[in-house]
C-alpha cells in the first residue's frame, strides 16, 4: 500500500512539533524529516517523542544539503549523509532523501554513488537520489551538480521524484519515471508551471495539480504498477495568510494524493514503464 507522508518543509517556519500535529489531524500516513539547524530534527529521541505523541510514524528523513544547512553536522557531506541514514534506522524510518553532490565537493562527487552504497548496506536504509534542476546566474545555465542534476543518467539504486524540480529542469515527469523504471523508490508531491528556460529561477512546490506537470497521471500509474514506495507532500505553504488557509491546502494535498492512488493495481511496474514509453 502506498503511504501519504508530510514533510516538515510543508510547515515551515512553523515549530517542527506542528508537522506531526497537522499530520495526525488531517490523516497523513506519516512526516518525512528535514534535518536542519533546528536540534529537534538531528535528535532521534526527540523526533521519537513526537511521533509516539502524535501516533504518527517518521517514514523518511531528508539529509542537510541545502546551502542553509551547509554547517548541520559538519561540513563533510559523507558525514552528512552517514548521520541522516543513522537517525533513519533509530526512528524506524526506511528512506533517505538526498540530492547529488554539488560541483565543488570534488571528493565526495567522484565516490558518491558508491558512498550511497555503502551507507545503504551499512544502515539497511534505502537512500533516494533526488532529481534536480540546472542554476542560472546572470541568465545562464550553470552545472552546479556532479555528476550532475539529471537522475535518469546516474548509476544509482534509489531515486526520488521531486515534480516541481522536473518543472524547474524542463522535464516532464513520466520521462523521469519511464527512464529510472523500478528505481523509483520515493516520490514529493507537489507541482510547478515553469523551467529555467523560461526565465525563472524560483521552484515553486505548488499544490499538485495547480501547475503543469502530469502529477495525477504519473500518481495513477503507480497506483496501477502494485508500486509500493512513499509519496511525501512537499508544498509551499508559506503564502498561507492563516493556519485554515494552510490546513486546507495541505488538506487538499491529501485528498489529492488519495484520489490519485485509490486504483486497484492490475498490472506490473514494467507495463506502467512500458505504457509511457510508448506514448511519449
Amino acid at each position: 500500500m502506498i503511504q501519504i507522508g508530510l514533510s516538515t518543509s510543508s510547515v515551515y517556519p512553523l515549530p517542527l512539533e506542528q508537522t506531526f500535529a497537522l499530520a495526525a489531524s488531517i490523516g497523513y500516513d506519516g512526516v518525512e524529516v528535514m534535518v536542519t539547524r533546528d536540534k529537534r530534527t538531528q535528535d532521534p529521541e526527540a523526533l521519537r517523542h513526537l511521533s509516539e505523541l502524535y501516533g504518527v510514524p517518521i517514514l523518511s528523513i531528508h539529509a542537510p544539503v541545502l546551502l542553509l544547512t551547509h554547517f548541520v553536522w559538519g561540513t563533510d557531506p559523507r558525514t552528512k549523509l552517514q548521520r541522516s541514514a543513522e537517525l533513519a534506522a533509530s526512528v524506524g524510518a526506511s528512506s533517505v532523501v538526498v540530492h547529488p553532490p554539488f560541483r565543488w565537493q570534488k571528493d565526495y562527487s567522484t565516490r558518491f554513488m558508491q558512498i550511497v552504497r555503502e551507507i545503504t548496506a551499512d544502515t539497511g536504509v534505502t537512500i533516494g537520489v533526488e532529481n534536480m534542476f540546472p542554476w542560472a546566474l546572470s541568465g545562464k545555465s550553470v552545472e552546479a551538480y556532479l555528476p550532475g542534476w539529471d537522475v535518469t543518467a546516474f548509476d544509482c539504486d534509489a531515486v526520488t521524484l521531486d515534480f516541481s524540480h522536473a518543472a524547474l529542469s524542463g522535464q516532464d515527469a513520466r520521462d523521469i519515471v519511464a527512464a529510472v523504471g523500478d528505481r523509483l523508490h520515493h516520490v514529493h508531491l507537489c507541482d510547478g508551471t515553469t523551467s529555467l528556460e523560461d526565465g525563472t529561477v524560483f521552484d515553486e512546490h505548488l499544490l499538485p495539480g495547480r501547475g503543469t506537470q502530469p502529477v495525477a497521471e504519473v500518481l495513477r500509474g503507480l497506483a496501477d504498477s502494485g508500486w509500493s514506495g512513499s509519496i511525501v507532500a512537499e508544498v509551499n505553504t508559506r503564502k498561507a495568510k492563516d493556519s485554515p488557509t494552510r490546513v486546507r491546502m495541505l488538506r487538499e494535498t491529501l485528498a489529492f494524493a488519495r484520489e490519485h492512488t485509490a486504483v486497484q493495481p492490475k498490472g506490473r511496474w514494467k507495463r506502467f514503464r512500458s505504457a509511457l514509453a510508448g506514448d511519449r
